[in-house]
């Protein structure tokens, strides 16, 4: 089980923290996404820091579990409201979404099922 929860965080670490990269640099695809979403682009700053606090959190984790567990439940909470974010205006592009929730539901799952 330790394996399988190391390897799915670091994975989830490193998705988000690839995601955190993209907004915090001001990188085309997430302003074409808030403007998708009619989002705005103030607002891209504080969610990469929001991916970039969930990144490190999870990698915190393996040293203070209860902040890596937190973190994962913030991720998830943060791809619900993407969600939200796309069923709002309409959006049925779910894919690179689910890659996201995905990843960060299994690093919480398996945060939970090693810690208990």
């Amino acid at each position: 089980m330790f394996a399988a929860y190391v390897t799915v965080t670091i994975i989830a670490s490193v998705f988000t923290a690839i995601a955190a990269v993209t907004y915090l640099i001001g990188h085309d695809y997430p302003k074409a996404q808030a403007d998708m979403k009619r989002i705005p682009h103030s607002w891209l700053p504080v969610l990469g820091l929001l991916l970039a606090a969930g990144s490190a959190g999870l990698l915190v984790g393996f040293a203070v579990p209860l902040l890596g567990t937190l973190a994962a439940v913030g991720l998830v909470l943060y791809f619900v409201g993407a969600l939200i974010a796309h069923l709002r205006v309409g959006s049925r592009k779910l894919v690179g979404w689910a890659v996201f929730f995905v990843t960060v539901l299994a690093a919480l799952a398996v945060n939970l099922a090693y810690r208990f």
